[in-house]
């Protein structure tokens, strides 16, 4: 006679948790991104505009806004990796003049081919740019200080050179030298695309940006940079060539200033020794919206190119939609002090979902 059992039931094996914990890492890893606040200042502006601005959304009103955004992304992009470093550098809206003014006044006094100047004028800025990272670190001087020093000397010089050689505040035309055709279409020139005309420093930008980015996330040197920027002493103490880096991040900021100071030249033929004064807290601003950390340590070149992008929607919508020009100031602080209350929101979220 066989007995019968009862059936006991077996405990459910619970589901495992590895779908939440992949959910997790990617909501930390997405909290984490520098640039996640200025994604979300981006659509904010695209959306309002769209709606407020009844041109805004045509081809040609887009590529005017990638145009203008382009000649504040080509500068914002080096400056958030010198911010990234841990500092700073005023001179670099004047920096660009200069490097338009040296390229033009060689070009016209030295010799009849512009890429003479255009040479002449990539040592000059490069060499602008390692002064300040040399006397920074052998001084030991804020960075504030020291660029505004250079500030006010490159103010002054171009300035003062444009009047001695040229009695005029004014270069003079160089639209009719040799290598000036070629040089218009590497730094200056419109691409038609679509049968809209795309201007060939959105290129220079979206390129800087892509190479900026490489630089930050695959190699050694980006290492270097948020090591330095976080805390100079202790990324020394493992073998950070502190002064190095610091020196080729503001070489680095040079080199965007001579494209734009060349962009500038060719763009125009002539250059007014008075401008780019005041551009560099644009740089500034750009590079804070996207996420830069005043402190150091803390950013993205994407980050830098959504700022740059938001100034162009903003200063160019205003314009669309028919408003007082006035008032841009006005919107630009705005982004900056929200930009920098999201960024600091979001860092505390992350590290909160750690």
């Amino acid at each position: 006679m066989s007995e019968t059992f009862p059936q006991v039931s077996r405990p459910q094996p619970e589901p495992p948790a590895a779908p939440a914990r992949a959910y997790a890492s990617r909501l930390r890893t997405l909290l984490a991104r520098p640039e996640l606040g200025s994604v979300v200042g981006a659509v904010a502006v695209f959306a309002f505009f769209a709606l407020t601005a009844d041109s805004f959304l045509r081809a040609a009103s887009l590529s005017t806004v990638l145009y203008a955004s382009s000649t504040i992304g080509i500068m914002a992009v080096p400056v958030a990796l010198l911010m990234i470093g841990g500092e700073f550098d005023l001179s670099a809206g004047v920096l660009v003049t200069s490097s338009a003014l040296v390229s033009s006044m060689v070009s016209y006094q030295a010799t009849a081919n512009v890429w003479v100047g255009i040479v002449a004028s990539l040592l000059v800025t490069l060499a602008v740019g390692a002064f300040n990272g040399f006397l920074l670190t052998r001084t030991k001087l804020p960075s504030f200080i020291i660029t505004l020093g250079t500030f006010l000397m490159l103010t002054g010089t171009n300035l003062g050179f444009t009047k001695l050689i040229g009695a005029t505040v004014s270069t003079k035309s160089i639209a009719d030298m040799d290598g000036f055709p070629a040089a218009r279409a590497v730094f200056a020139s419109t691409l038609t695309v679509g049968g809209v005309g795309v201007k060939v420093t959105i290129l220079w930008w979206l390129g800087l940006v892509a190479l900026a980015s490489w630089v930050l996330l695959r190699t050694r040197a980006g290492n270097w940079i948020f090591a330095v920027g976080g805390n100079r002493e202790a990324a020394r103490a493992v073998g950070v060539p502190v002064t190095r880096t610091r020196i080729g991040l503001y070489m680095g900021v040079a080199l965007g200033a001579w494209i734009s100071g060349q962009h500038l030249l060719f763009a125009y033929d002539v250059v007014q020794s008075g401008e780019g004064v005041g551009n560099e807290l644009i740089y500034i601003i750009a590079a804070v919206i996207g996420g830069c950390l005043i402190t150091g340590g803390y950013g993205s070149a994407v980050g830098s190119a959504i700022g740059a992008l938001i100034f162009g929607m903003t200063s160019k919508g205003i314009v669309f939609a028919e408003w007082n020009p006035d008032w841009f100031k006005f919107f630009l602080g705005a982004m900056l002090l929200l930009a920098t209350l999201l960024n600091a929101w979001v860092r505390k979220r992350a590290e909160a979902t750690r």
